[in-house]
Parts: C-alpha cells; sequence; structure tokens
C-alpha cells in the first residue's frame, strides 16, 4: 500500500544549536520548572517524547509508508534487543528529507532520514548509525545535558523545550539554527558534545556487533563520508550535528579493530527499501538510474531480486500496470507471501479493481505472517475498495486498539465508516488522528460535534464522553510543553 506523507520539512536535529538561537533572541519560553528539578524521569522522559512526536507529526515530512516503517522498524528492534540499559520502548520513523542526518530524542525515539537510508551501501552501515543513535537515548545524554544547564540556569527546561518548538513550529527558523551561523560555531552548540558522541560510538559499536552486523561498518560509513567532503565549503548536516574530528575517528577505528572482520550480507529486505524510497519519493529518474546502476554492479541475488521489483514498482508509478504486473509476478510465484511483493501486487490490483483478487491474495499471505502490520492495513485497504466495509471497520478496529499511534490507520478507519455514512465515528477517527498531531482543541471539538449527532445513544454518549476527559487530561499535561 503506498502511504507518503509530505507535509513542511522543519528541523529538531540541532538541539544545542536551536537553544542556543533561542536563548539569545529572547524568545518567550514557557516556565515549566526551575533548577530544583535534579533528575528527569523515564516517564517524564516518555512523556515528553510522546508529546514531541506528535509535534513531528504535525510538522514534519515523517514518511507514513507501511512497508518502510515495517523495515525500519524491525531493523531498529533488532538492535535494541542487543543494547544495554534499555528502559523505554523504542520507536523509529523515517523522514522525507534530502538532507543526510538522523537524530534520536527523549522517549526512546529514533527518526532516520531518508537520505541517509539511500546513501549508505550496506545495512551494517545504517544498522551502525542507528546503534548509534541508541546509544544516546540508552546513555540518556538529551536528559543529562539538561540536568546539567539546569545547573546555570533556572529556565533550562523552559529553554530547550521552548527552541525544540520553535524548530518544529517554524521550519525557517529551525533550519536556520542548523544551516545558519549557530551551526558552523563552537562544538559546544552543536547537538551533542564530543564526549556524548564517543560514548554513543562506543555502545553502538558494542550493540552493533551483538546484533551481528559488521563491527567495522559505523569506521568505514564516516571515514567515507569524511572522505567525500574533505573538500567541500560546509559538511553535510550529519558532520555538523555529530562532529566528527580526527580523535573520533580514530577512536571508531580503534574499537572496531578489537573485533575481527565479519562478512555479513544485506538482506533483500534493505534493497528492496531502498529502491521503494527512491522511487516513491520523487520523479527523479535519474536517482532510480543510478539505483539501478549500483545494484548492477553489486550482482548478488538480493539486488537482482530488488531490480524487478524497483522496475515493477516504477512501472506501477507511471501507471503502466500490465508491465508492473508482469514484471512482478515471477518474484511472486517464487514466494507468494513475501510482504514487500505481496503489498505492490495489492495496489496493482486495486488500480486494476481487481479487490477480490488482492483480498484473497493477502489472506493467505497473513496465515504465514498473522502480526504483519504492512499485510493487514493492505487487507483494509483492499476491503475498502471492494466495499466491504463492515469487514474494514472489524479489521481496523482490532488494529487500532494494538496500533493505537498510527495514523495510517486511523485514516483507513475514517475511510471505511464514511463508506457506511457513520458520520459520529468518521468524525471520532479524525478526531485520532489531529491527536497524533498535538491538535486537542480540534480533536475535542471534532468528538463533541460527533457526540452532537449521537443523541440518544448512551452507550456511544458514554465513550465519546471518556474520549474527551482523556485527551482534555492529555492537553493539560502538554500544555507545560508549549509557548
Amino acid at each position: 500500500m503506498k502511504k507518503i506523507s509530505t507535509l513542511v520539512l522543519s528541523g529538531l536535529i540541532a538541539l544545542q544549536s536551536t537553544i542556543s538561537l533561542a536563548a539569545s533572541n529572547n524568545i518567550n519560553l514557557p516556565d515549566i520548572g526551575t533548577a530544583a528539578v535534579a533528575t528527569l524521569s523515564i516517564g517524564q522522559e516518555i512523556e515528553m517524547g510522546d508529546y514531541y512526536t506528535r509535534m513531528l507529526q504535525a510538522s514534519t515530512p515523517i514518511i507514513e509508508d507501511p512497508m518502510i516503517n515495517e523495515y525500519i522498524n524491525s531493523l531498529g528492534n533488532k538492535l535494541v534487543a542487543k543494547a544495554d540499559s534499555v528502559q523505554t520502548p523504542f520507536h523509529f520513523y523515517v523522514m522525507k528529507s534530502n538532507v543526510l542526518n538522523a537524530f534520536a530524542y527523549f522517549g526512546g525515539n529514533v527518526v532516520i532520514h531518508s537520505k541517509l537510508i539511500i546513501d549508505t551501501d550496506t545495512e551494517s552501515e545504517l544498522a551502525s548509525v542507528m546503534a548509534h543513535e541508541i546509544g544516546h537515548v540508552t546513555q540518556r545524554h538529551l536528559a543529562r545535558a539538561m540536568e546539567a544547564r539546569s545547573q546555570n540556569s533556572p529556565y533550562i527546561w523552559g529553554a530547550t523545550l521552548g527552541a525544540i518548538l520553535l524548530a518544529l513550529a517554524n521550519p525557517d527558523a529551525g533550519m536556520a539554527a542548523i544551516t545558519g551561523t549557530m551551526a558552523g560555531s563552537a562544538q559546544s552548540q552543536i547537538s551533542f558534545t564530543q564526549s556524548n558522541e564517543q560514548e554513543a560510538d562506543r555502545v553502538g559499536i558494542r550493540t552493533l556487533t551483538r546484533a551481528g552486523f559488521d563491527p567495522h561498518a559505523s569506521a568505514d560509513f564516516l571515514q567515507k563520508l569524511a572522505d567525500e567532503t574533505r573538500f567541500m565549503s560546509k559538511p553535510p548536516e550529519m558532520l555538523l550535528t555529530h562532529p566528527l574530528p580526527d580523535s573520533r575517528l580514530s577512536d571508531i577505528r580503534n574499537r572496531s579493530n578489537q573485533f575481527a572482520p565479519k562478512s555479513v550480507a544485506s538482506s533483500l529486505n534493505y534493497y528492496l527499501a531502498k529502491a521503494r524510497l527512491v522511487i516513491l519519493l520523487g520523479n527523479n529518474k535519474n536517482a532510480m538510474q543510478l539505483l539501478i546502476q549500483d545494484y548492477q554492479k553489486r550482482n548478488n541475488p538480493q539486488t537482482q531480486i530488488a531490480l524487478i521489483y524497483a522496475d515493477a514498482l516504477w512501472d506501477l508509478k507511471m501507471a503502466k500496470l500490465t508491465s508492473a504486473k508482469n514484471k512482478l509476478q515471477p518474484l511472486l510465484n517464487s514466494e507468494p507471501n513475501n510482504p514487500w511483493f505481496v503489498d505492490l501486487m495489492t495496489d496493482i490490483d486495486l488500480e486494476s479493481n481487481n479487490s477480490s483478487v488482492a483480498i484473497e491474495r493477502i489472506t493467505k499471505a497473513l496465515k504465514t505472517y498473522p502480526n504483519n502490520k504492512s499485510l493487514q492495513i493492505n487487507l483494509a485497504n483492499s476491503y475498502i475498495a471492494a466495499k466491504q466495509n463492515t469487514k474494514a471497520i472489524s479489521l481496523l478496529h482490532r488494529y487500532t486498539l494494538k496500533n493505537a499511534d498510527d495514523i495510517v490507520g486511523w485514516e483507513l478507519l475514517e475511510l471505511a465508516y464514511r463508506g457506511q455514512r457513520q458520520r459520529a465515528q468518521e468524525m471520532s477517527a479524525r478526531a485520532e488522528i489531529l491527536a497524533l498531531q498535538g491538535q486537542f482543541d480540534q480533536a475535542i471539538r471534532l468528538l463533541q460535534n460527533a457526540k452532537n449527532i449521537t443523541q440518544g445513544n448512551a452507550m456511544s454518549n458514554a465513550r465519546i464522553d471518556a474520549r474527551i476527559s482523556e485527551l482534555q487530561q492529555l492537553q493539560k499535561r502538554y500544555a507545560n510543553y508549549q509557548h
């Protein structure tokens, strides 16, 4: 199922740069605490992370593609399973961006820029960056930075949170803080200090190795990045927000050398994810051609399959449905339950008005992968296309109960209720989307309107009242983080 968000791009990556900018401009920051708060609890970190995720969903181009999300979270959780000091759940997101970077923030949230995935040469390189960001979270670098700064300023909590919100709410100001003079100034004003980076490198390499990836991938990737940008007037954003002096690179290399070299083949899913990002993120045929050349040069079984998949995906994008189906069918014949192939053939089927065929195929695949989120989303989407909205609603109720933070699930539920002309339920689903984007006032207003429609239905009214109360409480707690 194709679902890529195209919201306005803003920034949350040069954290201390934006903090410095906010302080220097005397921005009216919220009063949410003083230096008396010496420790940020894990519970507070999770709550703050949830709030910032809602802001990101509203203001940045987070990619809401089920296949990409399934892949990046599967890879991330494989690393988390081997990490030390994990105290929060982890959530991984991909953001549409032509800037090479990644960042982590409160509550186990990690955001990977799409360009980073596309520009890595191996899955181990991608995993090395993700392991590094996981290290920032497990070592609580952001919380420790806030606590250290609170000793010098009684309003540091407000300054920190307000500066982050500046980047979220005002893309121009946020990007100026990243790409302007602040980003090029003293390293103390860059997102993490050198000691934080070295600590994240150390724990990241250990996590990477335990998870079965190449322990030298981090050093190789950063060395390649440094070599490619050595003569640039301005280094890439990743080296601004994650400074790379020679001493740090040497330290990474020395730590990697403590482990024996390990040849690790990149997974098929890695190559499929790269192809999907390149093709679905734009109409740039040059990028597609570069991807094809790279895969042809590698010429391994995984890239050969990924080439066929990419070709079929491109044909679908160009509305060449017969060609796309003919290219994809041999892959599907060899792996009839592969979620990537089922997903793509579902899109072809739905474009060809063959929803019944898609439903039968997905149902069979779910017997093999019953917990696969992308297959469940595809099945719900196919039910809606077939005007089997009752089945879609039943499936999506179960899905959103388990995945309450999945915007795509709520969007499909809204669509299914619209097909049934159940206006109150449609509005309730839309309210959940608004809440996930931090728009609590609009969400509560929509729920109140939905309640007006259901007058006389005591059960529906009670359910809506309970949800309104929950959102009001959430809004009240999160008001501390607002200007």
